[in-house]
């Protein structure tokens, strides 16, 4: 895969604001992030929620207006991490360490309803750990460091009816390790992860497309990435990548796999998000280098900007000013971008831009 880094010292006018808005803020690691209609729903590690001057309890889930993030009374708990989110049609969809929803069994997912809270009947056994999900066609995909459903062998990958949460048994892609991120867009679902082979082929390393609906590896996209892949979205401008390895990369490729622009950072980059053109990008790094190549530990060997956890990248591929500063080693662990024209990060930061920020925040 060739790689092209775009070095343009330029730094565009900020998108959106770097200012942090006053919005919930959590005791514990947010894990993940999803929007549906005005409201915002938030997992991970978290048991209780800070809002004004009050403490409410919210054991690994809870939703608040994402305008004015106000909390609302919408509670199921769990008793393990929340490791990622979908929400549509009414129904919020949850994955991750947990082994009960509300008391009632379920094993690493389940179907939540949006309003209410109340659990749905999704239920299946899970041999290994949920990491991420997506909707689209009638299905619910996930995928994870897992080698069966309900007994049914399964590697890495699953789908589910969401008509009646019947496990899928014509989407079959095997990935050979960890699936950590799932994307779909058009007739394609796109996997990142930590796998070197997707059904047998050594071209689709870390990254990969694959039919939406029976599960086929799709040979016009061919980019295998250099390094474990944490995140990916996909829009009608191309499919973007967040990744590892020495330092991290945020990467913007076509739809058959050829690299648009790279960015390079001095840390792994674990999540990305659009918004109106504008890649938003998340993770462990401090300073977005513009050279390609990276020093021991990932340090950037020439030529650096500061970007503390958070940066953002334009449609040419040019860093952004746009620079809000998280603390911690973590940083952030998810970005999502809400519809109606905000991004928002979730993660193990305590704050943003010198301002108190307890693992959430939104900007607009």
């Amino acid at each position: 895969m060739a790689l092209t880094l775009v070095a343009s010292l330029a730094t565009p006018a900020a998108a959106i604001s770097p200012s942090p808005q006053a919005m919930p803020e959590f005791n514990g690691s947010v894990y993940a992030i999803a929007f549906l209609g005005d409201a915002v729903y938030v997992g991970g590690s978290f048991t209780t929620v800070l809002t004004g001057d009050r403490t409410y309890t919210r054991q690994r889930l809870a939703a608040f207006d994402a305008r004015t993030g106000a909390l609302l009374d919408w509670q199921p708990s769990t008793n393990g991490t929340v490791r990622a989110l979908v929400a549509a049609g009414g129904d919020v969809y949850a994955a991750g360490d947990f082994t009960d929803v509300s008391g009632v069994r379920r094993d690493s997912l389940a179907r939540i309803d949006a309003a209410t809270g109340d659990l749905g009947s999704l239920s299946h056994r899970i041999s290994g750990t949920a990491y991420a999900l997506a909707l689209a066609g009638g299905r619910l995909y996930l995928g994870g460091r897992f080698s069966a459903v309900d007994g049914t062998h399964r590697g890495n990958l699953a789908a589910f009816a969401l008509a009646d949460g019947t496990l899928d048994d014509r989407w079959l892609p095997s990935a050979d390790n960890a699936v950590h991120t799932l994307a779909t867009y058009g007739s394609r679902v796109y996997l990142g992860g930590a796998f070197r082979h997707v059904d047998g082929v050594t071209g689709a390393q870390h990254i990969a497309a694959v039919d939406a609906a029976d599960g086929t590896l799709d040979p016009d996209f061919l980019a295998p990435a250099v390094a474990q892949v944490n995140g990916i979205v996909a829009d009608t401008s191309g499919v973007y990548v967040a990744t590892g390895g020495r330092g991290g990369h945020a990467i913007a490729l076509s739809t058959t796999g050829q690299v648009y622009w790279q960015r390079v950072f001095d840390g792994d980059a674990v999540a990305i998000a659009r918004l109106d053109g504008v890649t938003y990008v998340g993770g462990h790094f401090d300073r977005a280098c513009l050279t390609p190549s990276n020093g021991p530990h990932g340090v950037c060997t020439g030529v650096s900007r500061p970007r503390v956890k958070l940066a953002a990248i334009d449609a040419a591929g040019v860093l952004s000013s746009w620079a809000p500063q998280a603390n911690g080693v973590i940083g952030v662990r998810v970005i999502a971008a809400n519809p109606i024209g905000t991004i928002a990060a979730g993660g193990d930061f305590t704050t943003m831009g010198g301002r108190e920020r307890l693992h959430y925040a939104s900007f607009g």
